[in-house]
Protein backbone atom coordinates (compact mmCIF):
# COMPACT_ATOMS: atom_id res chain seq x y z
CA UNK A 1 0.00 0.00 0.00
CA UNK A 2 1.23 3.37 -0.95
CA UNK A 3 1.37 6.57 1.49
CA UNK A 4 -1.09 8.99 0.81
CA UNK A 5 0.35 11.68 -1.23
CA UNK A 6 1.12 15.21 1.05
CA UNK A 7 -1.12 18.16 1.01
CA UNK A 8 0.52 21.13 -0.41
CA UNK A 9 1.17 22.30 2.74
CA UNK A 10 2.54 18.71 3.62
CA UNK A 11 5.01 19.01 0.25
CA UNK A 12 6.11 22.16 1.72
CA UNK A 13 7.07 21.62 5.44
CA UNK A 14 8.98 18.32 3.83
CA UNK A 15 10.83 20.47 1.52
CA UNK A 16 11.93 23.12 3.78
CA UNK A 17 12.54 20.41 6.55
CA UNK A 18 15.12 18.61 3.74
CA UNK A 19 16.63 22.14 3.65
CA UNK A 20 16.96 22.66 7.19
CA UNK A 21 14.96 25.52 6.71
CA UNK A 22 12.77 27.26 9.44
CA UNK A 23 9.24 27.70 8.52
CA UNK A 24 6.13 28.79 10.14
CA UNK A 25 2.85 28.00 8.76
CA UNK A 26 -0.56 29.29 9.95
CA UNK A 27 -4.03 28.73 8.61
CA UNK A 28 -5.57 32.36 7.84
CA UNK A 29 -9.16 33.43 6.18
CA UNK A 30 -9.31 34.26 2.56
CA UNK A 31 -8.77 37.86 1.46
CA UNK A 32 -9.74 39.29 -1.67
CA UNK A 33 -6.83 41.76 -2.41
CA UNK A 34 -2.95 41.89 -1.27
CA UNK A 35 -3.84 44.88 1.50
CA UNK A 36 -6.98 43.03 2.48
CA UNK A 37 -3.78 39.86 2.88
CA UNK A 38 -1.11 42.22 4.60
CA UNK A 39 -3.91 43.41 7.41
CA UNK A 40 -5.58 39.43 7.93
CA UNK A 41 -1.56 38.60 8.41
CA UNK A 42 -1.22 42.01 10.18
CA UNK A 43 1.79 42.96 8.05
CA UNK A 44 2.82 45.34 5.65
CA UNK A 45 1.95 44.69 1.91
CA UNK A 46 5.73 44.94 1.23
CA UNK A 47 6.40 42.09 3.94
CA UNK A 48 4.54 39.54 1.09
CA UNK A 49 6.05 37.90 -1.31
CA UNK A 50 4.43 37.00 -4.16
CA UNK A 51 5.90 33.77 -5.94
CA UNK A 52 5.43 34.17 -9.76
CA UNK A 53 5.48 31.18 -12.17
CA UNK A 54 7.36 32.45 -15.19
CA UNK A 55 7.78 30.80 -18.67
CA UNK A 56 10.79 30.95 -20.86
CA UNK A 57 10.37 30.61 -24.85
CA UNK A 58 12.06 27.84 -23.96
CA UNK A 59 8.84 25.87 -22.20
CA UNK A 60 11.23 25.64 -19.08
CA UNK A 61 9.93 27.79 -16.13
CA UNK A 62 11.16 29.83 -13.41
CA UNK A 63 9.79 31.73 -10.16
CA UNK A 64 10.20 35.34 -9.70
CA UNK A 65 10.18 36.37 -6.21
CA UNK A 66 8.64 39.99 -5.86
CA UNK A 67 7.89 41.96 -2.66
CA UNK A 68 3.75 42.71 -2.32
CA UNK A 69 4.43 46.25 -2.79
CA UNK A 70 6.07 45.58 -6.44
CA UNK A 71 5.66 44.15 -9.56
CA UNK A 72 8.06 42.20 -11.96
CA UNK A 73 10.55 44.87 -14.15
CA UNK A 74 10.44 42.83 -17.72
CA UNK A 75 13.32 44.11 -18.78
CA UNK A 76 15.31 44.04 -15.57
CA UNK A 77 14.16 40.24 -15.27
CA UNK A 78 15.04 39.45 -18.85
CA UNK A 79 18.24 40.87 -18.39
CA UNK A 80 18.62 38.74 -15.07
CA UNK A 81 17.84 35.27 -17.17
CA UNK A 82 19.72 36.26 -19.96
CA UNK A 83 16.52 35.74 -22.55
CA UNK A 84 14.75 38.03 -24.53
CA UNK A 85 11.26 36.53 -24.06
CA UNK A 86 9.41 35.22 -20.58
CA UNK A 87 5.65 35.44 -19.77
CA UNK A 88 3.43 34.93 -17.27
CA UNK A 89 1.56 31.03 -17.72
CA UNK A 90 -2.10 30.40 -17.43
CA UNK A 91 -3.06 29.01 -14.34
CA UNK A 92 -3.71 25.96 -15.74
CA UNK A 93 0.07 25.71 -17.05
CA UNK A 94 1.47 27.44 -13.84
CA UNK A 95 -0.29 24.29 -11.48
CA UNK A 96 0.87 21.88 -14.49
CA UNK A 97 4.38 23.68 -13.82
CA UNK A 98 4.36 23.80 -9.99
CA UNK A 99 1.59 21.34 -8.86
CA UNK A 100 0.30 24.28 -6.86
CA UNK A 101 -2.71 26.58 -7.70
CA UNK A 102 -2.43 30.54 -8.27
CA UNK A 103 -2.44 32.16 -4.86
CA UNK A 104 -0.65 29.21 -3.09
CA UNK A 105 2.49 29.06 -5.08
CA UNK A 106 5.88 28.54 -3.30
CA UNK A 107 9.35 27.50 -4.70
CA UNK A 108 9.13 24.94 -1.83
CA UNK A 109 7.48 21.26 -2.62
CA UNK A 110 7.30 22.28 -6.41
CA UNK A 111 6.67 19.56 -8.78
CA UNK A 112 9.76 20.50 -10.24
CA UNK A 113 12.74 22.70 -8.91
CA UNK A 114 12.95 25.49 -11.15
CA UNK A 115 15.08 28.27 -10.84
CA UNK A 116 14.49 31.11 -8.48
CA UNK A 117 14.86 34.85 -9.08
CA UNK A 118 14.94 36.73 -6.12
CA UNK A 119 14.29 40.38 -5.84
CA UNK A 120 16.70 42.15 -3.82
CA UNK A 121 14.13 44.43 -2.12
CA UNK A 122 12.82 40.96 0.11
CA UNK A 123 16.18 40.71 1.62
CA UNK A 124 17.08 41.16 5.66
CA UNK A 125 13.49 40.67 6.83
CA UNK A 126 10.74 37.81 7.81
CA UNK A 127 8.11 37.33 5.05
CA UNK A 128 4.76 36.09 4.23
CA UNK A 129 4.32 33.88 1.25
CA UNK A 130 2.37 31.03 -0.36
CA UNK A 131 2.41 27.74 1.21
CA UNK A 132 0.86 25.55 -0.78
CA UNK A 133 -2.85 25.70 -0.29
CA UNK A 134 -5.52 27.98 0.02
CA UNK A 135 -6.39 29.33 3.69
CA UNK A 136 -2.52 29.25 4.45
CA UNK A 137 0.36 31.77 5.11
CA UNK A 138 4.05 30.61 5.67
CA UNK A 139 6.56 32.53 7.01
CA UNK A 140 10.07 32.71 6.72
CA UNK A 141 13.44 34.84 7.05
CA UNK A 142 14.17 35.73 3.43
CA UNK A 143 17.65 35.39 3.65
CA UNK A 144 17.66 31.73 4.61
CA UNK A 145 15.13 31.11 1.96
CA UNK A 146 16.95 32.58 -0.43
CA UNK A 147 20.35 30.86 0.52
CA UNK A 148 18.37 27.47 0.76
CA UNK A 149 16.68 27.66 -2.61
CA UNK A 150 20.14 28.61 -4.22
CA UNK A 151 18.01 32.05 -5.48
CA UNK A 152 19.50 34.72 -8.09
CA UNK A 153 19.16 38.19 -6.03
CA UNK A 154 19.19 40.82 -7.89
CA UNK A 155 16.81 43.77 -8.81
CA UNK A 156 14.09 42.54 -10.89
CA UNK A 157 11.12 44.69 -9.85
CA UNK A 158 9.91 48.33 -10.07
CA UNK A 159 7.14 49.91 -7.63
CA UNK A 160 3.54 48.89 -8.23
CA UNK A 161 1.59 51.27 -10.39
CA UNK A 162 -0.61 53.44 -7.95
CA UNK A 163 -4.03 52.41 -8.32
CA UNK A 164 -6.22 55.37 -9.55
CA UNK A 165 -7.50 58.04 -7.21
CA UNK A 166 -11.41 58.10 -6.40
CA UNK A 167 -13.48 60.86 -6.24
Amino acid sequence: MQPAPLSGTGRVRADAAARALAVDIFPRRPAGSLAEAAAVLGIREADIVKSLVVKRQDGAFLFALIPGDRQISWPKLRAAVGVNKLALPSPEVALAATGYERGTITPLGSTTAWPVYADAAMTGQRVAMGAGEHGFSLFVDADDLLSSLNATVTDISAPSAAPPATS
